[in-house]
C-alpha cells in the first residue's frame, strides 16, 4: 500500500465473520466512514459463501479492504484448524492493534482471540446471544465465561445482550449497543419506493414473513394464526407473503395446503434487493420465532415504516418495536392472539398510519452508523454524532 508525502501508513482495524452478506458490508462501510480518518479498516469473511444463507456476493465496496481467505469454498467445510491458521495469518500479518471477532465459542475464534490477547492486541467480541434464548445450563455457562476472557470489551445487538455480557463480568463501559444494524439508505433505495404510510395504497398491501423455514421461526403457529384470520376476514383477507428457504419448506407449504391458505405466497430464499421490494409492499411484518437472537428483518421493516408483529422473545423488539407506537408483541405459542392482531390491523387504516409514522420516528435506530460509532469508541474513545440509540428520545423528540 502506498503512503502519501511520507506520512506513517494508518494502524489497522479487523472485523472477522464467516461470510459477508448485505448486513456485513453495511457494517464495514459505516465502521470505515467513522474510523476512516485515522484506522485502515480491514474486514475479512472466512468463506467465500455460506451454507446457512444463499447470498448474493457484494462486489463492489468504497470504505474499507475486503479479505476473503476461502474463496472457493463454504464457511462449513472449513475444519476449525485451517480457519485458525489463516485467520492468524491474516491478523498478525496486517499488523492490526484493535480485532473485532464474532462467534466467541468457536474453538477457532477462541484461540485467536486468546493468542492476540497475548501478543497485547486489543479483542472485541461481536454477539448478539441473549440470557432468555434457551435454557441455560450452569456449567455451560461458566464453560462460556472461560471463552470471553480474551475480550476487552464488545459491540451486542440490544440490551438483553448487553446484560448477558455482564453476566459474564465485563464492565457496562465496555460494551457497546449497534450490532445489530442495517444501511437504512441502501434498504430503501432497493424498495424503489417511499416508504409507509407513503407509497403503496393500505388496500393493496399484504402481511409479510421473512425467515428461515427452520423450527426455532415458529413459521407454523404463523399459519395456523393467519388461517383464523382469513376465516373471520372471509373474502377481504389479504395474503401473507412468505420469504425464506430451509428444511421444514416443503412441511410447511403442505401445511397451507391443508389449511385451505391459496392466499399463502411461498417465495422460496430471496435476495435483499427482492425483499425490500416486497417489505415496500407490506401492511405489516410478522415475526413469531420462538428463539431469535435479534431478527434483522426488524430493522428493514422499519426502515420501511412497516408496523411490527413479533413474539416477545425476538431480541430486535427491546430497541424497535414499542407496543402500540409501532407495533404489537405477542406471544409466540398464541395462534388467536396474532390472529387478533392481524384483523386489527387489517381494518383500520387509521391504527395502520399511525402505527407506520411510529416505525418512522424509530428508523435510525436500525441504522448501520451505530455500528460505526460504537467501534470509534472501543477503538479511539469517541464515535462522532449520530442519532440517539435511545427509543424513548426519539419518540419523545418526535412529539415536541
Amino acid at each position: 500500500m502506498s503512503v502519501s508525502a511520507g506520512l506513517p501508513a494508518k494502524p489497522a482495524v479487523i472485523f472477522i465473520w464467516s461470510n459477508f452478506g448485505p448486513y456485513h458490508i453495511d457494517r464495514l462501510e459505516a465502521a470505515g466512514a467513522a474510523l476512516g480518518d485515522t484506522h485502515r479498516v480491514v474486514g475479512i469473511e472466512i468463506a467465500g459463501s455460506s451454507e446457512t444463507y444463499a447470498w448474493s456476493r457484494t462486489q463492489q465496496v468504497t470504505a474499507f479492504e475486503r479479505v476473503t481467505l476461502f474463496a472457493d469454498q463454504t464457511d462449513a467445510s472449513i475444519p476449525w484448524w485451517r480457519r485458525f491458521a489463516a485467520l492468524t495469518q491474516a491478523c498478525f500479518g496486517s499488523r492490526a492493534r484493535h480485532v473485532f471477532l464474532c462467534n466467541y465459542d468457536h474453538v477457532d475464534v477462541f484461540l485467536l482471540a486468546g493468542l492476540l490477547r497475548l501478543a497485547f492486541r486489543r479483542v472485541f467480541v461481536m454477539m448478539e446471544s441473549k440470557f432468555d434464548d434457551k435454557p441455560r445450563r450452569l456449567w455451560r455457562e461458566l464453560l462460556k465465561s472461560a471463552f470471553v476472557l480474551p475480550y476487552h470489551g464488545g459491540i451486542v445487538g440490544g440490551q438483553r445482550s448487553r446484560d448477558y455480557l455482564r453476566f459474564f463480568g465485563f464492565q457496562p463501559g465496555r460494551i457497546e449497543m449497534g450490532y445489530d444494524t442495517v444501511s437504512v439508505d441502501r434498504i430503501r433505495r432497493l424498495a424503489s419506493s417511499p416508504p409507509a404510510p407513503d407509497g403503496m395504497t393500505f388496500a393493496q398491501r399484504h402481511f409479510t414473513i421473512v425467515a428461515r423455514l427452520v423450527p426455532k421461526k415458529n413459521i407454523a403457529m404463523a399459519l395456523d394464526a393467519y388461517a383464523r384470520y382469513c376465516a373471520a376476514a372471509g373474502t377481504s383477507a389479504r395474503e401473507l407473503h412468505i420469504c425464506g428457504s430451509g428444511l421444514l419448506e416443503s412441511q410447511l407449504r403442505g401445511r397451507a395446503r391443508e389449511l385451505g391458505l391459496s392466499s399463502a405466497v411461498f417465495h422460496g430464499f430471496v435476495q435483499a434487493p427482492e425483499v425490500a421490494r416486497i417489505l415496500a409492499s407490506t401492511l405489516a411484518l410478522i415475526l413469531p420465532s420462538t428463539e431469535e437472537q435479534w431478527g434483522l428483518v426488524v430493522n428493514e421493516a422499519v426502515a420501511m415504516g412497516l408496523p411490527i408483529l413479533c413474539a416477545d422473545n425476538v431480541g430486535a423488539r427491546d430497541l424497535l418495536v414499542r407496543t402500540a407506537v409501532n407495533g404489537f408483541i405477542f406471544e409466540p405459542d398464541s395462534p388467536l392472539g396474532l390472529a387478533n392482531i392481524l384483523l386489527r390491523l387489517a381494518n383500520d387504516q387509521d391504527e395502520w398510519r399511525r402505527l407506520a409514522e411510529g416505525s418512522l420516528r424509530l428508523a435510525s435506530l436500525a441504522d448501520a452508523r451505530h455500528f460505526g460509532a460504537a467501534a470509534a469508541r472501543l477503538v479511539c474513545g469517541h464515535a462522532g454524532t449520530v442519532a440517539s440509540h435511545d427509543p424513548s428520545v426519539v419518540i419523545d423528540a418526535s412529539s415536541r
